[in-house]
């Protein structure tokens, strides 16, 4: 259900005119295209999908976050809710605990470390 949210998505969004969030949507869709699709009882705990609260670091430990991977319509800044669209969303969708990502977001190409993934309830 998760992967047919996520095509919709980005059906809507090819048109977005933000350059790193075009980017963004474009790479997502690109993995979308080779992505393993699994029931939700097959995914293991540690994969990263909507409403999964994750923590992810720089591979130098220099900076790290905790947000939780939101529908865009749930996106709040204040609470770290942040879009599966937005490019630290779409970087990380799929992927597990222990995992690293080299990803364009706008201040650069970055490698990111995902440090800790826990699941909250979903209605997806």
């Amino acid at each position: 259900m998760e992967y047919i949210t996520l095509k919709r998505l980005l059906s809507l969004s090819e048109n977005y005119k933000v350059d790193t969030r075009k980017y963004s949507i474009k790479r997502l869709s690109d993995e979308l295209k080779t992505a393993r699709v699994v029931s939700k009882q097959e995914l293991p705990q540690d994969v990263i999908r909507f409403n999964s609260l994750i923590t992810v670091s720089t591979k130098d430990n220099s900076w790290e976050t905790t947000f939780q991977l939101v529908l865009p319509t749930e996106t709040n800044a204040v609470l770290r809710k942040v879009s599966v669209l937005a490019p630290m969303g779409a970087a990380v969708i799929g992927y597990a605990k222990g995992d690293e990502i080299e990803w364009e977001f706008p201040a650069g190409i970055k490698t990111l470390v995902i440090k800790e993934v826990e699941q909250k309830e979903t209605t997806i």
